[in-house]
């Protein structure tokens, strides 16, 4: 099986590089390292590319979401099958991320990395907002879901496109898990370990209150649009791609410029 790892980074400069040394040292394939640069004001891009990603560039920063579909493209054009999405903050050890990779859940599963925050010492605010998103997530998708934030995941990636999911923000990973069932694809959880950084190095853009909202809003706009999950399982079919970035010109270069809508 095929599989790249995706982090999607916006002023991550402080960590970046490192993350992606060590997933480049860990990775079985080469050229499988794919950094997303969401628009940063620092010098994330530059750093990234010179630890060794490939580096696709948002000129704008545009979200979550969108960095991982960005993403997720790109890698299908490159003929990956799989996708571990890695945060950029350094919390996932990459030889967890390495790890999923490697699960025996199905090749075709959304495969949900599943924190323990009380061990791992999270932020109280992010625990409460950890239980929210999962007690509405578990509800609407009639499946117990134990952490429905994590970023570290297994994608199947042309189910994924097919599902559609078009969430540009954090509420893209609560939106593609009602896509899947909708959908029919595998949901399954595996247990990982998560590291949480002091509080005075920790840099998150998760805002606890404004981004939970808008991922209920967004899961009541698909439960809509998924007609409550009751209809049956959609053909898999990799929509047609509208023209997007083109390769930076430069010799050798990696980065693309994403300036296009999604």
């Amino acid at each position: 099986m095929s599989g790249c790892a995706i982090v999607p980074a916006y002023d991550a400069a402080l960590s970046v590089a490192d993350v992606v040394r060590s997933l480049v040292r860990l990775w079985p394939e080469p050229r499988a390292v794919i950094v997303v640069d969401d628009g940063s004001r620092d010098d994330t891009a530059r750093l990234a590319e010179e630890a060794g990603a490939i580096v696709l560039r948002h000129g704008e920063n545009r979200g979550k979401g969108a960095a991982l579909r960005t993403a997720f493209w790109f890698a299908h054009d490159q003929g990956f099958q799989t996708a571990v999405t890695i945060d950029a903050d350094g919390q996932h050890p990459p030889a967890e991320a390495l790890r999923l990779l490697h699960s025996d859940a199905p090749k075709e599963a959304l495969v949900l990395g599943i924190r323990d925050l009380v061990k791992a010492g999270a932020p109280r605010p992010n625990q409460l907002s950890n239980r929210i998103s999962n007690y509405f997530l578990s509800h609407f998708a009639k499946t117990p879901l134990a952490d429905t934030q994590c970023g570290l995941r297994r994608y199947p990636i042309a189910a994924t496109l097919a599902a559609g999911a078009g969430a540009d923000g954090y509420a893209y990973e609560a939106e593609i898990i009602l896509r899947a069932k909708a959908s029919g694809i595998p949901v399954v959880e595996v247990p990982i370990e998560v590291i949480y950084p002091p509080e005075e190095e920790r840099i998150s853009h998760f805002h606890v209150v404004r981004d939970p909202a808008r991922i209920i809003h967004r899961i009541v706009a698909t439960l809509v649009d998924t007609r409550y999950m009751s209809r049956p399982p959609r053909q898999l079919t990799v929509p047609p791609r509208t023209p997007r970035a083109r390769p930076s010109p430069r010799p050798g270069a990696s980065a693309l410029s994403q300036s296009s809508a999604e």
